[in-house]
């Protein structure tokens, strides 16, 4: 029983690795697009927003950068703490 607990929490690691790259990567391309419009201010950008001004655009991409970062620091604590306890429960068997 312990050995089948210890697997499934190496799986959940290991799954919470794939989820933390693809995490990283979905914020790489994100602020790269934010970048990217801020820095040529396309006309569709603010009527897709509703006509409001560019320091509000950019304000709110910051914000919405800002809160991902922390949901995947947040997500990056769970998975190296699931690491550990994995690495944990391998030595104590």
């Amino acid at each position: 029983m312990d050995d089948l607990f210890h697997k499934r929490v190496r799986a959940a690691a290991i799954a919470g690795w794939w989820t933390l790259l693809v995490a990283i990567i979905i914020h790489l391309l994100a602020l790269s697009g934010l970048l990217c419009i801020l820095h040529h201010h396309p006309a569709w950008v603010t009527g897709m927003w509703g006509n409001i001004g560019w320091d509000t655009i950019q304000n709110v991409g910051i914000w919405m950068i800002a809160i991902y970062r922390v949901i995947v620091w947040v997500l990056v604590l769970i998975v190296v703490w699931l690491s550990l306890w994995a690495r944990r429960l391998k030595r104590i068997q």
